[in-house]
């Protein structure tokens, strides 16, 4: 399967730890497409950002099973990665406005 880069970042992944990790350790975290791996992660930040990549952390999470009255279904299992950058690196603003 060929993978471009805007296929592999899905979108940024902003909670409270996520922020405190950008603003203090220079690492961002991403919902990334379920079939990527690290190398096809790092080369897509460094290529859509353009900035430089250290090291990248990548985690599973499986759907949950949900139930609607007598129905049941399942959510869709997801990848996050969290990538670090180099220290020299220009850091990446998730919302330029302008």
């Amino acid at each position: 399967m060929k993978l471009e880069n805007t296929d592999i970042i899905l979108a940024p992944f902003i909670t409270e730890k996520s922020t405190d990790l950008k603003d203090q350790q220079k690492v961002l975290c991403f919902k990334v497409h379920k079939h990527a791996n690290k190398i096809m992660v790092k080369t897509a930040v460094e290529k859509l950002f353009k900035t430089e990549v250290d090291t990248v952390k990548l985690m599973n999470y499986s759907g949950k099973e949900k139930k609607y009255g007598k129905y049941t279904g399942k959510r869709s299992s997801w990848k996050k990665a969290y990538v670090k950058l180099t220290p020299k690196a220009k850091m990446i603003e998730y919302f330029e406005v302008g």
